[in-house]
């Protein structure tokens, strides 16, 4: 949980919303732990403590305080971090594995993944504390390209290639990629590129599962216009602006 900072900003809209989800708009926490901060009793709301996150807020009109402080907009920040494999990117894991939090800045504003990378996968993960530029990315109809590195434990031909992009079907479900193609192969795996422009859930794993394809490494190296680069594993960087406006 990290501490916020005032900042001017625009006005936010008069409409209500839940007071644990205010706590995670204003850049606190996140919301299942600004849910449990309410529960405990330790968030006061116009003077007086609640303890239903679902409390109707006016986040431009109401004051909440967190153990007796009041809390204002964090600055706005946007990331970008090169996961490693064994990472989880959930703000907290109940089996005790690392998180993607364990590699920020403990100054940093709280700041929440957009969109995921499972613990085996590596590379490109944006984070900020700015929900509605996540939701700009994360929305079906912005068709954003993600672009990965996966190696293969077998030499991919122009028959997996082309099934990759015509379609597979796992669980009644039609998965594909916008682009695949071939970037080097030894005796007996393979690198491929694969170009995403839809989010569902474990995409490219369920693919090559269904294809009786085993995956060894998978790396997003690319989302939109931000390339992962020489960014160093483990390590982040802030967003320049001009690559935020291209993202959202």
């Amino acid at each position: 949980m990290r501490g916020s900072h005032p900042q001017s900003e625009n006005p936010v809209r008069a409409r209500r919303i839940g007071l644990a989800r205010a706590l995670s708009k204003l850049g606190y926490c996140s919301r299942s732990q600004a849910a449990e901060l309410v529960r405990a009793g330790r968030v006061i709301l116009n003077g007086a403590v609640q303890k239903d996150p679902e409390t109707p807020v006016r986040m431009q009109s109401d004051c909440v305080e967190v153990d007796g402080r009041p809390v204002r907009p964090s600055a706005k920040v946007y990331l970008a971090l090169n996961k490693p494999r064994g990472y989880v990117t959930t703000a907290s894991d109940e089996r005790g594995r690392k998180t993607v939090y364990d590699l920020l800045a403990p100054d940093l504003p709280w700041v929440a993944p957009v969109g995921r990378l499972d613990k085996a996968s590596e590379g490109l993960l944006l984070l900020t504390n700015d929900s509605e530029w996540a939701a700009r990315i994360l929305a079906p109809e912005t068709h954003l390209d993600k672009t990965y590195h996966v190696q293969i434990g077998k030499v991919a031909d122009a028959a997996l290639l082309r099934s990759l992009e015509q379609g597979v079907r796992d669980g009644g479900e039609l998965l594909r990629a916008k682009r695949a193609a071939l970037l080097r192969a030894g005796e007996c795996n393979s690198w491929i590129e694969m170009v995403l422009d839809e989010g569902k859930n474990r995409q490219i794993r369920r693919m090559l599962a269904a294809l009786h394809v085993e995956i060894l490494r998978l790396i997003r190296v690319r989302i939109g216009d931000v390339a992962l680069g020489d960014l160093s594993k483990g390590a982040f960087r802030r967003l320049a602006a001009a690559e935020k406006r291209l993202l959202g």
